[in-house]
């Protein structure tokens, strides 16, 4: 149990370190936008960042492969230590990169390379942490456990801005935070991430990876797409409307507070930040429950509920202008997309064989949330921009419908995991 519970907080540090880096990007944003891009209409360099945000996420089905053949032929641990460097690579090189105003072009395009490591890197990321989370587990409590990838993935987003809401109220001014304050945050992160290489470099490997280990062929893309096509097709369903739900309501949030509801900055990082720590802390208790009724009825509800309300609950979102109403509409949609995100990486790991599994999870994940996740932020401004906000609305609740069909026609993974399997056939070869 002790070993279990290192392994589960080495695989979660690190995973947590690389979030924070991602998503101080866009917790920033709205600061060093001026910074990279000619000043201007400030939509327009929302947009600029935003682009820039969603060509990072091109990266990540590259990162999903390369990661993902890394933890299936040289090991989980391999895969998890390599990428927390690259990200930290990122970091540093955004922290370090001069203005527009002072280098010109060469600034969004280093930023832009810088992106590109960082979308590299989290693209690797998902699919080996969560196989590893799941595969640590044990059968009984694998809902429980796989949740904290989604715990330490908020807990990044939150650790972001909370140090936006230090640096905002209590450390410095407004001009000092635009001019050069938003650069603290990616210095942190690289730091932070030579404490999470120690500890990752420290862990221990999977017992599921070990038993595997002798197989020729492992990693295999052409296995993968050969043997596990339905498999990889219900990962692109599964992750189709969660993903952009998820985008919508973390990460565009607190722009869409801003530019929408017309809240000042620090008030939209405040209230950010206690609807992702309520957030954070909801993850194991739905995992804990799909533990008890199984993941499908926790997706369909997801399904259901998304599709349903996202409309009304963004359209109300936008014409409020009381704080609390804000909150706890939010707070609603959070509580509705905790039914995909606190399972959807033990879903995943639960659909394909070790050999082939970082793989499988991580590369149609990783493709799907480049197309979908990674542009919400985008088409959501453009629509804004173009004068049709409420067509953004429409389309979550389109994908999110899309993703129900799939949730209601596929298997509830632990019924059928291949982890239940493996550990089944060894027990038998043990004993014969």
């Amino acid at each position: 149990m002790k070993q279990r519970l290192r392994a589960l907080f080495s695989g979660s540090i690190g995973n947590l370190v690389e979030w924070y880096d991602w998503y101080a990007y866009s917790a920033f944003a709205l600061y060093f936008a001026p910074v990279f891009f000619p000043k201007g209409n400030a939509t327009v360099q929302l947009l600029n960042t935003a682009a820039i945000f969603a060509v990072g996420f091109l990266m990540r089905p590259i990162g999903g492969w390369l990661f993902g053949s890394i933890a299936d032929r040289k090991g989980r641990k391999a895969a998890m230590t390599l990428s927390v460097l690259l990200m930290s690579f990122g970091s540093l090189m955004i922290a370090l990169t001069p203005s527009y105003k002072s280098i010109g072009i060469a600034a969004p395009v280093l930023l832009l390379v810088a992106r590109l490591l960082q979308g590299l890197s989290v693209g690797g990321e998902y699919g080996t942490s969560a196989t590893y989370l799941s595969e640590v587990a044990t059968a009984q409590r694998r809902g429980f456990y796989s949740s904290f990838q989604y715990v330490t993935l908020i807990g990044g987003q939150l650790i972001a801005l909370g140090i936006q809401v230090l640096l905002q109220r209590v450390f410095l001014s407004k001009d000092q935070l635009e001019n050069w304050g938003w650069r603290i945050p990616f210095v942190i992160g690289a730091l932070l991430a030579v404490v999470a290489f120690y500890l990752r470099s420290n862990m221990a490997e999977t017992q599921a990876f070990e038993r595997e280990a002798n197989k020729a062929e492992r990693g295999s893309l052409k296995i993968l797409l050969k043997h596990h096509p339905r498999a990889v097709l219900t990962v692109v369903g599964l992750t189709l409307g969660g993903t952009l739900a998820f985008y919508t309501y973390t990460t565009y949030m607190q722009k869409f507070l801003v530019n929408t509801v017309h809240l000042t900055k620090d008030r939209s990082t405040f209230i950010t930040f206690w609807l992702m720590l309520i957030y954070a802390c909801m993850q194991p208790l739905f995992g804990a429950l799909s533990d008890k009724i199984g993941r499908k009825p926790l997706l369909i509800g997801f399904g259901i509920c998304g599709s349903l309300l996202t409309l009304p609950i963004l359209t109300t979102l936008s014409h409020t202008t009381s704080e609390w109403q804000a909150f706890f509409l939010i707070l609603g949609a959070l509580i509705i997309v905790s039914g995909y995100t606190s399972i959807n990486a033990v879903v995943k790991a639960e659909m394909f064989p070790a050999e082939v599994r970082a793989l499988g999870v991580g590369l149609p994940y990783a493709i799907t949330v480049a197309i979908f996740g990674g542009t919400a932020e985008y088409i959501a401004l453009y629509c804004k921009d173009a004068g049709h906000e409420s067509w953004f609305y429409w389309y979550i609740s389109a994908c999110i419908f899309i993703s129900l069909v799939v949730y209601v026609s596929a298997r509830d993974t632990k019924s059928t995991s291949w982890m239940d399997k493996e550990v089944s056939s060894s027990y038998s070869a043990k004993n014969k």
